[in-house]
């Protein structure tokens, strides 16, 4: 894992795009601050860039460098969620703009992933995470169900976690709004 992580930080650094494994799926990757490796990820999945993409972060001390204004309730949706939730939250700030949905939202998921957390450590950034696919089609279960022309376009393919077979989902969605609302995007 030790040799994966630095392999995949120093490809990050360069404005580079990963394959890896999530907490939940296995999703392609940059640095959520670099629009050029954003616009290659959109470019790699052949999906419309109106369609915002997801930050992964390693701890929720962070989320005030990329969110304006943190909604109370985030604070304990996260402390109780059992399984891997990712928020949307108003106001992003300090990330790639083509990564920003229209209405300055973005969705942030705070991993418990050992290999995410140690990755999003090293790097010192938030890391876009998307699912494996293209625009489209089914994500994908586990490592072998990755489409080839995906494993072909990223910079890197990380190997822990190849050989886990466990069939994988993509992590609950819900979007805050600044004074308390909570809308399920997908449980």
């Amino acid at each position: 894992m030790t040799d994966d992580i630095s392999i995949a930080v120093q490809v990050l650094r360069k404005g580079g795009i990963i394959l890896y494994p999530t907490d939940t799926i296995w999703g392609i990757g940059c640095d959520a601050t670099n629009p050029a490796a954003v616009e290659r990820i959109y470019e790699i999945k052949q999906r419309n860039d109106t369609k915002s993409m997801l930050v992964l972060l390693d701890t929720a001390a962070s989320l005030d460098r990329y969110i304006q204004q943190i909604p109370d309730i985030a604070w304990d949706l996260i402390d109780l969620a059992d399984k891997p939730l990712t928020i949307i939250y108003p106001g992003a700030k300090n990330l790639a703009k083509n990564l920003v949905s229209e209405d300055n939202s973005i969705g942030i998921r705070i991993v418990q992933d050992e290999f995410c957390k140690k990755l999003i450590q090293q790097f010192r950034k938030p890391v876009v995470s998307t699912s494996a696919n293209i625009s489209g089609k089914t994500w994908p279960e586990n490592f072998d169900a990755i489409n080839p022309a995906i494993l072909q376009r990223v910079d890197y393919v990380v190997k822990w976690g190849q050989e886990d077979y466990t069939k994988r989902k993509p992590s609950a969605v819900i979007k805050l709004g600044l004074t308390g609302e909570i809308r399920i995007i997908r449980e």
